[in-house]
């Protein structure tokens, strides 16, 4: 006897279609799993067992064997529990074998027979209806989250008890009182607080409007005080609501870390991510045994990831994000095989001067030494500093420093300025300035504004890609004024902001 379910097994945010066979033989009772589950998705034999018992529904007192198919691809979670538990109960002939075998399954078995909610149920629902299986069994407190994906049929359960009795039983016990706890995690705080908070820094603050219109990567250096947290913490409000497109891969990232409320819809505004200087490489870009899980670069995607105090990051946390900041994605490689993240993020580090925080500031005594100052720095490699587009200091502000422009006038500018390089950039795959080719900028580069560039290449004092950077932000400055393209001008104040008066 042979009873069939299907779940989804997730690979990074790609889904793969599970096919589930509970086999049950005449002999000694067994429960074996095969098919290169995970430590927690063998343990479903446990919950799977007491949950059909605390149903109301009779176990099958055989050798049971599932095999969850194909073999060869790895099945982590316990977002299977419901498949296995439909597919014995098929098997065993408690359930139609024929309707129970149509649907898809997502959801955690408890011992009381409640469905819990599991993680990435939006980017395994998306899957399942690309696989062309649109009818999807879900818990109760994902339903709101599995009926986002556009085309799918959702049967949202808080039991097995009640999936039972929709499969044709009608003797298990519906739904206990316990199940269906939504299992979301608060998300990283929201920034706060309008632009206008931050008094004076008027080239900070232009230098963060170019940033936001291009999307270019930005480094704040100054003292402690000066406003470097508050001007970041401020960028995601320049930005615009993210695409159709970004919204679906951002909240299925945000899905799959469980920091996704589905009450609001999909998630429309950029992410904003500020992890501790204490958080480790794999909190940063992503890790974990058997496949691994996105961390903060991606949960980042299509917005903002601030490292306040960089250097005190460890240099090898800092030289992880040099590959992402190139490709825009993650491919996290493991012994069970890769996992892909989308990784498109802006990247925001701010920076006291030196470890104290005083050196160069007026009336302050610095108490570092030479050796401190260049340790403190040297944490921030050559490489890695060489992609980020903007690098400016931040002076402490002053007596009488006035208050600027408020978040929304800003936030028009930026969104006038991207609106004319998606125009310019349109059929290419680009739509911001900071993405576009050296090919592309060396065709398209007014010829006077590119001359003044290459002097400054064959100086020395930018290397190939930094030129090309430089490039990129000058359009962006163009962009913000209404022109068409850079002028001489626009590469000079591009080239101003790469390079820091202190270095």
């Amino acid at each position: 006897m042979i009873g069939r379910a299907r779940a989804i097994a997730l690979a990074g945010l790609s889904g793969h279609v599970v096919d589930v066979e509970a086999h049950l033989a005449a002999a000694l009772p067994a429960f074996t799993i095969v098919g290169l589950p995970d430590a927690s998705l063998q343990e479903s034999r446990d919950r799977v067992r007491a949950a059909v018992a605390s149903s109301g529904l009779e176990w099958p007192v055989r050798r049971i064997t599932v095999n969850l198919s194909p073999a060869s691809l790895p099945k982590t979670g316990s977002g299977t529990d419901l498949a296995i538990a439909v597919a014995v109960l098929a098997a065993a002939g408690q359930v139609d074998a024929k309707r129970a075998s149509r649907a898809v399954y997502l959801g955690e078995l408890g011992l009381d027979g409640a469905v819990r909610s599991v993680r990435g149920v939006l980017p395994a629902v998306a899957a399942a209806v690309a696989a062309g299986l649109p009818h999807v069994v879900v818990p109760a407190a994902n339903g709101a989250e599995a009926r986002l994906v556009e085309g799918a049929r959702v049967t949202a359960v808080a039991s097995l008890g009640e999936l039972a009795q929709l499969l044709g039983n009608e003797h298990a016990i519906p739904a206990p009182a316990s199940g269906g706890v939504a299992m979301v995690t608060p998300a990283a705080a929201a920034p706060i607080g309008d632009l206008s908070d931050v008094r004076g820094q008027e080239g900070a603050r232009s230098a963060l409007e170019v940033a936001a219109a291009g999307g270019h990567h930005l480094l704040m250096v100054g003292p402690p005080g000066a406003g470097k947290t508050m001007l970041a913490n401020r960028m995601t409000g320049l930005l615009p609501d993210l695409s159709v497109e970004d919204a679906v891969t951002v909240t299925s990232v945000h899905s799959l870390c469980g920091t996704f409320d589905p009450q609001g819809g999909l998630m429309s505004r950029p992410p904003f991510e500020a992890p501790h200087h204490s958080a480790s490489a794999p909190a940063i870009v992503g890790g974990g045994s058997m496949l691994a899980r996105p961390g903060a670069i991606s949960r980042a995607h299509a917005g903002v990831l601030l490292l306040d105090e960089a250097p005190e990051f460890p240099a090898r946390v800092l030289d992880t994000l040099r590959q992402p900041l190139e490709s825009g994605e993650i491919v996290l490689h493991r012994a069970h095989g890769a996992a892909r993240y989308p990784a498109r993020f802006q990247l925001v580090l701010a920076a006291n001067p030196c470890p104290c925080g005083n050196k160069g500031v007026r009336g302050m005594e610095c108490t570092c030494s030479p050796l401190q100052q260049r340790r403190y720095f040297a944490r921030l490699s050559g490489p890695l500093l060489d992609r980020i587009d903007i690098r400016i200091d931040v002076a402490p502000v002053r007596r009488g420093a006035t208050e600027g422009e408020t978040t929304a006038d800003v936030a028009a500018r930026v969104e006038s300025a991207r609106a004319a390089a998606r125009a310019r950039l349109i059929g290419t795959g680009w739509s911001l300035n900071s993405q576009v080719s050296p090919r592309w900028l060396r065709a398209h580069t007014p010829g006077k504004a590119l001359e003044q560039g290459q002097r400054t290449l064959d100086t020395g004092e930018i290397s190939a890609r930094g030129f090309d950077r430089a490039l990129r932000v000058a359009w962006s400055i163009a962009d913000l004024k209404g022109a068409k393209g850079p002028d001489v001008g626009d590469v000079l104040q591009a080239l101003s902001l790469r390079n820091r008066s202190g270095q």
